[in-house]
């Protein structure tokens, strides 16, 4: 399965996020093709203020796991997170093979 995850810093964590990113960038790695695409969202200043996520798990209780030990969550620096299934079709103008 695939899901759209939107993750929202809390106000003033711009300076913890960018603490917390290299162990982020790591399990991101580390996760592999999991990841199917994934950014930060910014805001009107081009600031990071969240992130996008497309991942891909076998279900919702494998992607709850891994947010639950995601850096940013357990750091605090993702106050708000927001999840929908997705059916991913096209990556880079190919047709998406799993």
């Amino acid at each position: 399965m695939q899901f759209l995850v939107k993750a929202y810093d809390g106000e003033g964590m711009l300076e913890k996020r960018m603490e917390v990113r290299p162990r982020h960038l790591e399990g991101m790695k580390a996760l592999g093709k999991q990841v199917i695409c994934a950014g930060g969202l910014l805001d009107d200043e081009g600031k990071m203020k969240g992130s996008a996520l497309v991942m891909d798990f076998p279900d919702r209780a494998a992607l709850d796991g891994y947010l639950a030990n995601e850096p940013y969550v357990v750091e605090n620096v993702w106050q708000k997170i927001e999840v929908e299934t997705m059916n991913v079709v096209l990556v880079n103008g190919e047709k998406r093979v799993k």
